[in-house]
């Protein structure tokens, strides 16, 4: 009786023109005829990229007979799980994946209540991350980093805009760099979710230093700050965000009282002073320069009292410019807290 070993190759191809041939044939005294060739075999695998670069890949090799059934040939496994595994790691060549095992499955398969043998060779492989780790992912925490500290950035120039800009760029060439390094899959790969949420808030951020510079704007073109923006913003955000803009809110009031009592004041001085002068008009030329000095001086006053006016007003501006930053950076912090905290857990489990 003759077993003879043959069978099907499903999700692969065989090079039959680099596959050397063997013309002989092991004949044993119990009748045992074996016939060897070696085949060297291309294959294609399924990936899941989902925990990209720390992933485990499991390819499967199955062979059986495609038109006899059990009955007929019997495919049966030459060696165990622990053989094939120790003799592929000693041939197998150091890449960028490292081969952990090679499980061997024998069983059948049923259809149609017929039976055919088949023999699997389950291939586990695991990706070596620290080229990703050193090109990608640390490149990408940094850039977060910088981000995130380039909010503590003075308000009033531009500088805080143009640095955001050139950071987005920058995290731009990484997606670009990730879409290359990753094969085409079905599965989104979380380092991936994980960029694109990142770029996103930075997005966000970039159009809030926009606002903000446009508030800043607002202060020098209309001082006065609208008042759902001190409802919303001075108060109700201010009080969620623990921000004290009670003192603010108080002194600019009474700045703004004393400032026109003492506005009126001066107006009223500098309109008795006119009239004196208009009804003294036969006093001496020193007098007369005494007065115009004392008006001159007074409006000098009155021009002063208003620029203070102004300034204080700019600081309402500057304190809801200031609620508002603060606000996207404390989104800005939590989201980012939590994807790092979402990838971490599924790399680490």
């Amino acid at each position: 009786m003759a077993y003879i070993y043959t069978g099907q190759l499903r999700g692969i191809r065989t090079e039959d023109p680099q596959s050397p041939t063997v013309p002989f044939m092991s004949l044993s005294s119990d009748g045992t005829i074996d016939q060897w060739k070696s085949i060297r075999i291309v294959s294609t695998c399924s990936l899941d990229i989902y925990k990209f670069p720390f992933d485990t890949q499991k390819c499967n090799l199955t062979f059986g007979p495609y038109v006899h059934r059990v009955q007929d040939i019997a495919v049966v496994p030459k060696s165990n799980s622990s053989t094939v595994t120790q003799s592929s790691q000693e041939n197998y060549a150091k890449s960028e994946w490292i081969l952990e095992k090679v499980d061997v499955l024998s069983n059948n398969i049923s259809a149609e209540e017929k039976e055919w043998s088949q023999v699997t060779y389950q291939i586990t492989i695991r990706r070596v991350p620290i080229l990703y780790v050193i090109n990608l992912i640390v490149p990408a925490g940094f850039l977060v980093l910088v981000d995130v500290a380039s909010m503590f950035i003075p308000m009033e120039g531009g500088e805080r805009l143009g640095f955001k800009i050139t950071v987005v760029l920058g995290f731009s060439v990484l997606l670009l760099i990730l879409n290359d390094l990753l094969p085409n899959s079905e599965v989104t790969p979380i380092l991936g979710v994980f960029c694109v949420v990142c770029l996103v808030i930075m997005i966000i951020s970039i159009v809030d230093s926009i606002f903000i510079s446009y508030m800043l704007h607002l202060s020098a073109v209309r001082p006065d700050v609208p008042q759902w923006l001190k409802i919303w913003v001075l108060k109700h955000l201010a009080f969620i965000l623990r921000i004290d803009t009670a003192e603010v809110t108080e002194s600019n009031a009474a700045g703004v009282r004393n400032m026109n009592k003492a506005t009126s004041v001066v107006g009223k001085e500098a309109d008795i002073q006119n009239r004196r002068c208009l009804q003294k008009e036969h006093d001496s030329a020193e007098i007369k320069l005494l007065k115009k000095v004392l008006l001159e001086l007074l409006m000098i006053r009155r021009h002063m009292i208003m620029s203070k006016r102004e300034e204080e007003a700019k600081s309402e501006w500057h304190m809801v410019a200031f609620i508002l930053d603060r606000f996207i950076l404390i989104c800005y912090l939590l989201t980012v807290s939590i994807i790092l905290i979402t990838v971490l857990i599924v790399w680490a489990f």
